[in-house]
């Protein structure tokens, strides 16, 4: 019952008053990086979501596109702008990610939407992540965030599809604000950004 007709609820009221709440710090980061990123302060990028159906995520944009002379992008560390690492330090990335909420592509809790190129590398038991909206936050968030490995982040994933409650979603908001506060589990050690998943 929760999950099929309160949650969507709890998503869009909660989404509605963090978005209003988030907005003046919505706008000065939407500022500060079109500024950095030659006036493209957003992301887009395709993700899978509930059923693997493909929708387009928004992002903060925290990384500018310079190439090298052969015209390939530079490695994440080096693109990585000064903002942009400010941003991602204190996880204000996400905040976009409200209307995705809205538009009910997403949920504030769930596992998290990865690339849909990945979608042929997962087994049946890691496929199952899918069976639920994608969130902002979820069970693999607070239990390491990126600092996990793939297949540890993919057991929490699917131990939050199986475990969907409003005490477990209470839960995880309480630990995702402690962790972002504590600036804990943000990248994997020695990466910039999280390393591919390359499958089994």
């Amino acid at each position: 019952m929760y999950a099929k007709v309160f949650k969507p609820l709890f998503d869009f009221v909660l989404a509605f008053v963090a978005f209003v709440l988030l907005l003046p710090l919505f706008m000065i980061i939407t500022f500060l990086l079109a500024i950095a990123n030659e006036g493209k302060p957003f992301f887009f990028q395709k993700r899978p979501g509930k059923n693997e159906k493909i929708f387009s995520i928004i992002k903060f944009k925290t990384m500018n596109d310079r190439k090298d002379a052969q015209g390939n992008l530079l490695p994440d560390a080096d693109r990585l702008t000064v903002v942009g690492n400010w941003v991602r330090r204190l996880s204000l990335d996400e905040i976009p990610q409200l209307l995705n909420v809205l538009k009910g592509d997403m949920s504030l809790i769930g596992p998290r939407p990865l690339l849909p190129q990945y979608l042929p590398l997962y087994d049946d038991f890691q496929r199952r992540r899918h069976e639920i909206k994608p969130g902002i936050t979820g069970w693999a968030q607070v239990n390491g965030r990126n600092a996990l490995d793939w297949q540890t982040k993919f057991r929490y994933d699917v131990w939050y599809v199986d475990h969907v409650s409003f005490f477990t979603d209470l839960k995880i908001v309480y630990l995702t604000v402690k962790k972002v506060l504590k600036k804990e589990g943000i990248n994997q050690q020695g990466q910039a950004t999280t390393e591919a998943f390359k499958g089994n």
